[in-house]
């Protein structure tokens, strides 16, 4: 019996290092990049357009002027900053930043706009470039409800030789008699998710309510399966249920919203904590965060039908985290998924199959607002992480070689 158990210990202590050493090789090969961002920059996002280019966009200021500004990844350099739009009367926030996507030669991006004193009153507008990005349109705005209420949590994506857009809406969340936004938790009716197509000079050519109830303040995401676009996002029951759920684009009719998996998280007020999702052919997968009965957790879930049907989801924190999570796939069988554990930028593969390899500290952080989301993308056989550096108050990159 001593011969067993000590076998079996071995066999532990035989795991456990060759885990260790996977880890320590994985963060070996996280090399540091410098950053194209000015002194004072945050809300970084990547994007990696079809043709492999990596792009980071960020919000820079300059007295009381914001500038969106974005750089191109060429090897390990990147190029310089180039700035899209600026203005003084935009709505700038942690957890509802612009972003900027390409099809391989046409541009769009987006900022947040106030259309009134209302704190939470103000518009998106979008912007774009047909000569890859040498000269820019004027902004336009992409809602036509003409309200003063709260738009954004944009998601932006290519689609076909268009761009794919969804966000939260809140035209049916301002009362009649004040055309005013109220703060988030005292809307007079519900948020709802919306979606469109918009061509490269920025004009709708298609527009749908996707959800009329969705909760107030997580991030959208927006995904091209083989059968047509899907929007992922926190729903909201009048139970206050809030739990992720998902639309589909499917033979010219969006699906009615469905959940992809019952956490039955009961929370009075947003968490400000999206989902994110990505798809290559019908394979998609999504991670989110989750608090069912205050036990955090972040989880990925894997489809092989472009979201009609998904696997068990799998759990990929350590017990403390924060969510603020991203996914870029790897192949049919993985991904990648990032989020905070506690102040720790952690990012891991996990596979269809259920397993998971050892985590990788990407970065240390904060757990403040100003520390914002952690973003990353898939650039050939790299992926590109992106953050916002609390204290030095600009944003840091880094390339993972896989």
């Amino acid at each position: 019996m001593i011969k067993i158990i000590n076998a079996l210990l071995l066999i532990v202590v035989f795991a456990s290092c060759n885990d260790s050493k996977k880890t320590d090789k994985a963060e070996s090969s996280l090399k540091q990049l410098n950053s194209p961002a000015d002194s004072v920059s945050a809300e970084p996002y990547l994007f990696t357009d079809k043709n492999g280019l990596v792009y980071l966009s960020w919000v820079g200021k300059i007295k009381e002027k914001f500038l969106l500004k974005y750089s191109v990844l060429n090897n390990d350099d990147w190029s310089e900053p180039v700035a899209i739009t600026s203005g003084s009367n935009w709505f700038v926030n942690w957890a509802d930043y612009p972003m900027l996507a390409s099809n391989g030669n046409d541009l769009m991006a987006h900022i947040l706009q106030k259309s009134a004193e209302g704190k939470y009153t103000y518009d998106v507008k979008l912007i774009t470039s047909v000569d890859k990005g040498k000269s820019w349109s004027d902004l336009k705005i992409l809602h036509d409800d003409g309200k003063n209420a709260e738009h954004g949590f944009v998601s932006l994506i290519p689609y076909e030789d268009k761009f794919f857009v969804s966000w939260l809406d809140g035209r049916n969340a301002v009362s009649e008699e004040e055309d005013t936004a109220a703060h988030h938790d005292g809307h007079q009716g519900a948020m709802s998710l919306r979606g469109a197509v918009v061509n490269k000079q920025g004009i709708k050519t298609a527009e749908w309510e996707l959800d009329n109830r969705v909760c107030d303040c997580c991030q959208t995401s927006a995904a091209i399966t083989a059968n047509g676009p899907v929007v992922v996002y926190r729903d909201r029951s009048k139970e206050e249920i809030r739990d992720m759920s998902i639309v589909r684009f499917v033979n010219g009719k969006w699906t009615e919203p469905k959940t992809i998996f019952n956490d039955q998280w009961k929370i009075a007020g947003c968490p400000v904590n999206g989902p994110r999702c990505v798809a290559e052919g019908n394979n998609l997968a999504i991670a989110w965060f989750s608090s069912p009965d205050k036990k955090a957790q972040v989880n990925i879930i894997f489809s092989n039908d472009g979201g009609a049907n998904f696997n068990k989801p799998i759990r990929v924190d350590e017990q403390n985290p924060i969510g603020r999570v991203d996914v870029v796939m790897l192949d049919e069988k993985s991904a990648m998924v990032s989020w905070m554990e506690g102040a720790v930028i952690k990012a891991a593969r996990v596979y269809k199959d259920g397993k998971k390899d050892s985590s990788i500290v990407i970065a240390s952080s904060s757990e403040s607002r100003s520390s914002g989301f952690p973003q990353m993308t898939k650039a050939g056989n790299n992926i590109i992480f992106a953050w916002s550096d609390d204290k030095d108050k600009t944003i840091k990159v880094a390339k993972l070689a896989l």
